[in-house]
């Protein structure tokens, strides 16, 4: 029966990387796959404590479920009132290799503090308004994304498989922070750097504001923008500090964050007479936020959990510790998985196959590389958000930018990958490198 659980965890794996070519959204296979295995599992009759198990599985996997709602409800709602267009109209690049630069530092900074993908959206939708040349775009959209998933790669809040590492507590904010800060950089401006030279230069003209999706919110309550701006950010700022000072999971912090939002929205809706259908409450935006992504998530989360509750993943972990035994070398590995197949997977498998591999108290000079902030788990942090942008199918800012600007797969491969590759290498080499020296060992939890 464990055979046949893996062969249809496989084959609804395959079946996730063919969502497009399939037209299927992949939360179908991901529930469906969910749903099989545990039911395998149940039919399996080993286990009187099946109740208990799926049960303790949801209720980890609900916890990243709860924050993912939380947080892009919030992102939603700055979006709608503009407040994303605040940030571009203050962007003015002189030319075409000035713009580049402007626009990686730019969704570096932002995907740390939102996510990957909003910021990837924004970003490439900017582009449009600015170069005609559809070949221009591609080069600039390829390096967002490469710039957008190095800066989720460094933030407790920047990337779902960052989010459920901190959560589980595999790294502490801090200790993410000083560890994978220059890592992260590095990743983002070697490619940059390179790619400068391939641009031709071209002057460029001032942003103009971007069309909204409710643009009537702006153009009537324009200083609302700003505010809902910094409320907003600010509510997904406060989600690591409130985690550090009350020890409560993150989704707690990120619902009262949520509750602010509300709170502010619907005084304003009532204040300032905000027409309905501009769609400035909170309770409108719940409506457009991606369920599907977020059913996704649920769906690949207790499917691997079905796989490690009868011992498969403890028995991969046992393999790659017995014919690798070398951490630098097993999450290089994972992060160029992590570009064919989908990361919150690879991570949650990751974090089930190694997460009771230390004992508390070890010396032991291998297995120390996997207590929390270990050498390990940073690897593996960068590795998985920073190897999704080898291929453009790798990440879901990735997946976004081909889906707005119709980037063909094999161009990226060609312009895109080889430059994701020499950040991606440099960025695993400063880590190493940092935990040598004890200050970057002494910042774990």
């Amino acid at each position: 029966m464990i055979a046949a659980m893996i062969i249809v965890f496989v084959i609804g794996y395959l079946l996730i990387t063919l969502e497009h070519p399939l037209h299927m959204n992949k939360a179908t296979f991901a529930l469906l796959t969910c749903g099989i295995l545990w039911t395998l599992y149940a039919l399996m009759g080993n286990d009187p404590h099946i109740h208990e198990a799926i049960v303790m599985q949801l209720g980890d996997a609900c916890e990243i479920v709860v924050f993912l709602i939380g947080a892009m409800t919030i992102v939603e709602i700055i979006d709608r009132y503009g407040g994303f267009s605040f940030i571009t109209e203050h962007i003015n690049a002189k030319s075409k290799r000035h713009l580049l630069w402007i626009m990686c530092l730019l969704s570096f900074i932002m995907s740390a503090v939102l996510d990957n993908m909003t910021t990837t959206i924004i970003m490439v939708m900017m582009l449009r308004r600015l170069l005609s040349d559809q070949k221009d775009r591609w080069m600039f959209a390829g390096l967002i994304v490469i710039a957008a998933n190095a800066g989720g790669a460094f933030s407790p809040i920047g990337d779902v498989t960052t989010i459920m590492l901190w959560m589980d507590e595999k790294v502490s904010s801090f200790g993410l922070i000083v560890n994978l800060l220059i890592p992260s950089i590095v990743a983002m401006v070697i490619p940059v750097f390179i790619a400068q030279f391939f641009i031709k230069e071209g002057k460029m003209q001032t942003v103009t504001r971007l069309a909204d999706k409710h643009p009537d919110i702006q153009e009537r309550h324009p200083h609302l923008s700003k505010a809902m701006l910094i409320i907003g950010v600010s509510g997904l700022l406060f989600v690591p500090v409130f985690k550090t000072v009350t020890g409560l999971p993150p989704f707690m912090g990120i619902m009262m964050s949520l509750g602010v939002v509300w709170a502010v929205t619907e005084f304003w809706v009532k204040h300032f007479k905000i027409d309905s259908k501009m769609g400035g409450r909170v309770s409108s935006a719940l409506h457009t936020i991606d369920m599907p992504s977020i059913l996704f998530f649920l769906g690949i989360l207790m499917a691997v959990s079905a796989l490690s509750e009868v011992g498969v993943l403890t028995a991969v972990a046992d393999g790659m510790n017995t014919h690798i035994h070398e951490p630098v070398l097993m999450t290089s590995l994972i992060g160029v998985l992590s570009s064919i197949v989908d990361n919150v997977p690879l991570v949650s498998a990751c974090i089930k196959m190694f997460e009771g591999i230390a004992p508390a108290g070890t010396t032991d000079p291998y297995l120390i590389n996997f207590i929390e902030d270990g050498l390990f788990w940073h690897l593996l942090t960068f590795c998985a958000g920073v190897g999704g942008s080898l291929l453009i199918i790798g990440s879901a800012a990735g997946v976004v930018a081909m889906g707005i600007e119709k980037i063909q797969f094999f161009w990226y491969v060609k312009h895109i990958s080889l430059l994701a590759l020499a950040g991606y290498i440099a960025g695993i080499a400063i880590i190493y490198v940092e935990s040598l020296f004890p200050f970057f060992l002494q910042t774990g939890g």
